[in-house]
């Protein structure tokens, strides 16, 4: 069997789970917005929007956290259990300290849409869903640091499983919350008096979910912990130090992600001022979008830690050949959904909304969508491969340059200047995402050709 074969095999392995519980995180927001697109259109609109902040700023938490998919992978493939075990004690702390500031900003970030000029109605709806989601942006990073430490055991099973609980979990709360007595009575339970809660209960739903989801990783880490035995503790100097060096590597990791998705929240923004419609549109195909996008992020997820055993191994070649075979993977994998959007946009559509407008509007846009599914898909592991190899610096840089340097003018220019509306601004960021994708390629290639110190 040859090396590249083997690389594929593995790589896939350790993916695809990992790539199912994304799913199923998004499969969480796909529940949201259809359940809240036949409540109403502004509860749809003012999700979306309200999302886009929140995420936009969690995100830098999150990839924060993720400089751990750097370091853990490397301590492990070096057969160094200490300091991995000490390395997610200090995740733990990390979570944390970012997430007491965050909560505060996450808050504060509806005072921005009276501004941008959104909806007086799908503000009042935004600002109601990123309030009540507050309770759950602690919990969501502490499950990142647990994803991290546990995948790069690959230790995949209780993240698909905490993620199934979390889907049926959600699911639930969200029919009995939105809906009040109406949702009951669809599960075939009787009335109660619940009044419907509309977007307010699909936010509590979510937050719910969060602390489960929490609580189920944390049960497989001690699992994991109690097989290891004991590992001599990290003395306080050192656990302060193994804190610093996270944030050291993943901040600009959490920078990339906070240019590239408040890319996304900026267009979500610029959609909202183009009426309710173009808003909900493009909250469905970006929902669609994100779904087929989980899949490349377990794979990028797999690859940073293949990568990584690489580096910790100091295998040159083994390090090279993981990045190079995750880049071809997940560019297959996203033809598949590519070509879902070319075909059925209609149908895949109306499964988050019932509003002819709407679907008709969101129909060009999956269209768009299927043109940068491979370098969307592309980007994605190739950032994965260099935070394997401790390069999280050239991801940050190639995403601002691409997102607000082509992106953003080339948005602005076709949806405003040009009269394309919300398609315009769809291939803008098409514009973007393409550029990102051949620099990264690009500098992996080139980091990958000669050995790569450990982070």
């Amino acid at each position: 069997m040859s090396t590249r074969l083997q690389e594929l095999r593995a790589t896939a392995r350790l993916a695809l789970p990992l790539a199912l519980s994304q799913m199923g995180m998004h499969l969480m927001g796909l529940v949201d917005t259809a359940m809240l697109g036949r409540y109403s259109d502004t509860a749809l609109a003012g999700a979306g929007i309200g999302n886009s902040l929140l995420f936009t700023l969690q995100v830098l938490g999150m990839g924060t956290l993720m400089g751990m998919d750097s370091l853990v992978p490397q301590a492990v493939g070096a057969d160094e259990r200490a300091r991995a075990r000490s390395l997610f004690g200090a995740g733990l702390r990390v979570s944390v300290y970012i997430g007491v500031p965050l909560v505060l900003l996450i808050g504060a970030s509806p005072l921005v849409l009276p501004v941008a000029g959104v909806d007086a109605d799908v503000a009042r709806e935004a600002t109601a869903y990123v309030l009540w989601r507050l309770p759950a942006v602690i919990p969501f990073l502490l499950y990142t640091t647990m994803r991290s430490y546990l995948q790069a055991y690959n230790i995949t099973r209780p993240i698909l499983t905490a993620i199934i609980v979390g889907n049926i979990a959600n699911a639930f709360a969200d029919a009995v919350l939105i809906y009040g007595d109406d949702g009951l009575a669809a599960l075939h339970l009787p009335r109660v008096g619940l009044p419907a809660m509309g977007i307010t209960g699909a936010a509590l739903a979510t937050s719910f979910v969060a602390i489960i989801i929490t609580i189920v990783l944390f049960g497989a880490v001690a699992v994991l912990h109690r097989d290891q035995g004991e590992v001599p503790p990290a003395g306080a100097g050192r656990a302060h130090g193994l804190a610093r060096r996270i944030i050291e590597i993943g901040l600009p990791v959490g920078l990339q992600l906070l240019a590239e998705v408040g890319i996304f929240a900026l267009t979500s923004v610029m959609a909202g001022r183009l009426g309710k419609v173009a808003a909900a549109s493009h909250q469905v195909a970006i929902t669609l979008a994100s779904f087929s996008f989980s899949v490349v992020v377990g794979v990028g997820a797999a690859t940073s830690v293949r990568v990584g055993y690489g580096v910790g191994a100091q295998d040159v070649p083994g390090t090279r050949r993981a990045g190079l075979v995750g880049i071809a993977f997940g560019a297959a994998c996203m033809a598949v959904p590519a070509i879902a959007f070319l075909t059925i946009p209609g149908s895949l559509a109306a499964v988050l909304t019932n509003d002819g407008h709407v679907i008709s509007t969101t129909i060009p846009l999956l269209f768009v969508a299927a043109v940068f599914q491979l370098s969307d898909g592309v980007q994605a592991v190739a950032a994965g491969a260099l935070r394997g190899a401790g390069d999280t610096t050239a991801p940050l840089i190639a995403n601002v340059v691409g997102h607000y340097a082509i992106s953003l003018p080339v948005s602005i220019v076709l949806a405003f200047e040009l009269d394309m509306g919300v398609t315009g601004l769809w291939w803008g960021l098409s514009s973007g995402l393409t550029a990102v994708a051949l620099t990264l390629t690009w500098r992996f290639w080139r980091t990958a050709s000669k050995p790569i110190a450990r982070a």
